[in-house]
């Protein structure tokens, strides 16, 4: 029976790291870089497991996203991913549940960059609408490429924030959203 645990990467054991690194490289068949794997790192882990193999994760690291011109407390969800074998057994959608839960008590809004729309709408997630940029320093550049992919979670506060309104985040190595 899959068992969802929840740790702060403070808390996850360097053998546990390791596992869920291996699930998200499989899972991204290669296609998981060593920038990625450092975005998934400083917040917390929805972890499942099942037999003590890691089965699903999600991560949630912290972030500050401008949505026009309030700035919003965010959770943003990076290396959601099930073990090859097991996926279509909703374990990812166990650890998104577990995500989403952290997300309603630590921030204000979640957010995550995907190709995987239906995934993410079926547990609530929308799509942004509005232009995205990236702020680096004291220049703002615009992120076309990335429009189509970030969706967000809105409940509490966030609830009225404007789907069309420009959104900006932070730049960081690799990919910025």
């Amino acid at each position: 029976m899959p068992e969802v645990g929840r740790l702060s990467t403070a808390e996850v054991s360097a053998d546990l790291l390791a596992a869920i690194h291996q699930l998200l490289i499989e899972a991204f068949d290669g296609d998981f870089s060593d920038e990625d794997w450092a975005h998934t790192l400083g917040g917390w882990h929805s972890i499942v497991t099942d037999g003590g193999a890691v089965v699903a994760h999600a991560a949630v690291v912290p972030r500050l996203l401008d949505a026009a011109d309030r700035t919003v407390r965010t959770g943003y969800v990076e290396g959601v991913a099930t073990a090859p074998g097991r996926q279509g057994e909703g374990l990812g959608s166990l650890a998104m549940d577990d995500a989403a839960a952290l997300l309603r008590d630590r921030f204000e809004m979640g957010a995550l960059s995907t190709s995987r729309h239906s995934f993410y709408e079926r547990l609530g997630w929308q799509r942004w609408h509005g232009p995205t940029f990236v702020r680096d320093g004291a220049r703002t550049v615009r992120t076309e490429d990335e429009d189509d992919g970030i969706m967000v979670l809105r409940f509490g506060h966030s609830a009225g924030v404007d789907l069309a309104a420009p959104l900006t985040c932070e730049a960081r190595p690799g990919d910025d959203w």
